[in-house]
């Protein structure tokens, strides 16, 4: 490895230093070399912590948390095309089917996303920003497989410019890039981005078979209200459609890419944890915000209301974008709050509008998209509160 490192810095002299050839290209060659090795520029002065995990390391354990999920999502894209057009849902041809929906937009996301990062790093003369490694695969995990591609990219596009470069680039924005590239995707096409239409790739709807649906378990129970007695309640609903608390849980059903199975997303938690890269305060004040308040609708809400009212707190937490959002969103370590107790009520904040907007705003059955954004401008103001109750508690004790 020395040998190659050498070679890096000898290149980096005789063509990408000050006053040389390609000196302008010279933040996408550090990006290439820092990939591969420690990065040349380090700390100089106190006060600092040294540490073996740069933040090359850090994003890249993120994007490793990742991987059930996007394995998985790959397998459920193929296999929900497979199976709304009756053909062989055998692992090989659903893992290859979806291969064929959701690497077209990876590959995508990290070349729109990476050539903006790229400009603005030229145009500002600093080294591009490795938080862009993770911000380019969790956009294409929270899309629908059938959004088109150009959509995709102007959503990237929206999501890195005005959602972090505006604001100095990685380490400076107030929102999560990934989730300010949805949310104008889900307002600017709101036809490719929600409805049964939309979770499901058919290329060939003449050969769709009769009577399948590509809802999702939110809007099965955003649309049920009972209204008479012979009706089934929600979960019932919800049971014959094929959405058991089981089959949620693994995510074999329609939805976004990589937002279906609890199960992965869990995988993901568990290893961000036990590396200390993503906060157990905010996925566990999550969780219990959105307990709470499902319990809150459940025991209270009347009878006629909508059937989502009435869903039993633990369903919310396997339906839609909850699990992947606590674990891989509202964790965010720029976007969300940063000290302890600031975490804890932040969190709780995003378990509580989520189950709020879902229930209350029918318009939007998904509510983990606009509960993170929300809670992303408070969290500032979170921490700020949190640090004054400290000091002005340190203050009385020493009085």
């Amino acid at each position: 490895m020395k040998v190659l490192l050498d070679i890096f810095e000898k290149t980096r002299k005789d063509l990408f230093g000050p006053g040389k050839p390609l000196e302008k290209f010279e933040p996408g060659y550090d990006a290439a070399e820092t990939f591969l090795f420690s990065p040349v520029h380090t700390t100089k002065k106190g006060p600092h912590v040294r540490d073996a995990v740069d933040t090359k390391r850090y994003m890249s354990m993120v994007i490793a948390a990742l991987i059930p999920a996007l394995i998985f999502g790959i397998y459920n894209a193929g296999y929900q095309a497979q199976l709304a057009t009756s053909q062989s849902i055998d692992c090989a041809s659903c893992f290859i089917e979806g291969l064929k929906l959701v690497v077209p937009l990876i590959i995508l996301s990290y070349a729109v996303g990476g050539t903006w990062e790229a400009i603005f790093a030229v145009v500002r003369k600093h080294p591009i920003n490795e938080g862009f490694l993770v911000t380019g695969l969790l956009f294409p995990l929270i899309l629908p497989p059938t959004i088109p591609l150009w959509q995709a990219a102007i959503g990237i596009s929206f999501g890195v410019v005005i959602g972090k470069e505006v604001f100095g680039g990685t380490g400076m924005n107030v929102l999560n890039p990934a989730l300010v590239a949805r949310a104008f995707c889900f307002f600017s096409y709101p036809g490719k981005m929600s409805g049964d239409n939309v979770w499901v790739h058919i290329s060939d709807p003449a050969k769709m078979v009769d009577g399948f649906s590509g809802a999702t378990p939110l809007a099965i129970a955003a649309a049920h209200t009972k209204t008479a007695a012979t009706d089934p309640n929600v979960v019932e609903a919800l049971t014959a459609k094929g959405f058991s608390f089981m089959a949620m849980f693994s995510g074999l059903i329609p939805g976004s890419i990589g937002e279906t199975s609890t199960v992965a997303i869990l995988l993901g938690a568990l290893f961000l944890a036990i590396v200390g890269v993503a906060s157990f305060r905010t996925m566990i004040a999550c969780v219990f915000g959105a307990m709470v308040t499902g319990l809150i609708f459940y025991n209270f809400a009347p009878a006629s209301a909508a059937g989502i009212y009435h869903l039993p707190p633990h369903l919310h937490l396997v339906m839609g974008g909850f699990a992947f959002g606590c674990v891989f969103m509202a964790t965010d370590p720029v976007s969300s709050a940063a000290t302890n107790t600031g975490k804890l009520i932040y969190g709780f904040g995003i378990g509580v509008l989520a189950v709020l907007i879902r229930t209350v705003n029918p318009a939007y059955p998904e509510g983990m998209m606009l509960a993170i954004l929300f809670m992303n401008v408070f969290a500032p103001l979170i921490d700020f509160y949190v640090i004054q109750v400290h000091v002005a508690d340190r203050r009385r004790k020493h009085e």
